[in-house]
């Protein structure tokens, strides 16, 4: 049997939704980058709702085999890792205008995100229906919430609780807890929906 081509891949819907997330976290890092952080944010929080769709459509899309199933998993779980490990970690560096001490709090959370993952992709979910560890989403829907802070307290207050937001989510990450697949529940896809634009709205006022 013929092997598909890489490219191939590409015309699948699930993985073209995964795509797009992947560009909004590229978006997400460059913003971070240059300090327009209300755009990073909208970045992030859009990266969380491709991510979600693109497995809420595969489960629905019919004619979809093993190995379609198998290649979008491997996809998924890579650009996760930039998503929500990567992007965080560069966010971190660029507020505190990667200075040295910032560079262990990254490390920590990208290292965190690939244990995590690894650790997901070995055992999947704790009894069929939790995750073992905060889910990696969550990092980011966290996140752009705790940057709401910036401006209202001072710089300084504010990189600290920036800091130890991102270590914290970090351990939880790779702890024993136990939390559900948020993403499973038609109820949450339209909360996440809601807080999208919710946080897109509240930023892009700020960008204007």
């Amino acid at each position: 049997m013929k092997q598909p081509t890489i490219l191939s891949y590409v015309k699948d819907l699930p993985n073209l939704l995964s795509l797009a997330g992947l560009a909004c976290t590229v978006l997400a890092i460059y913003f971070s980058i240059i300090g327009l952080y209300g755009a990073a944010m909208i970045g992030m929080v859009w990266a969380v709702g491709f991510d979600w769709a693109d497995g809420l459509v595969a489960r629905k899309l019919k004619g979809r085999t093993v190995t379609d199933g198998k290649f979008g998993g491997q996809l998924d779980v890579l650009i996760d890792i930039v998503s929500y490990g990567v992007t965080p970690a560069i966010l971190l560096l660029s507020y505190g205008k990667f200075e040295p001490v910032f560079l262990i709090g990254a490390f920590i959370m990208v290292a965190a995100a690939a244990i995590r993952l690894s650790y997901f992709s070995t055992y999947g979910l704790a009894g069929g229906t939790k995750y073992t560890g905060l889910a990696l989403d969550n990092n980011s829907l966290i996140l752009v919430s705790v940057f709401l802070l910036n401006g209202v307290v001072s710089h300084d207050i504010f990189t600290i609780i920036l800091y130890a937001s991102g270590v914290t989510l970090a351990i939880l990450n790779v702890s024993e807890i136990k939390t559900p697949k948020l993403s499973g529940n038609p109820r949450n896809v339209y909360l996440l929906v809601a807080y999208t634009l919710a946080i897109t709205a509240i930023y892009g006022s700020q960008l204007i």
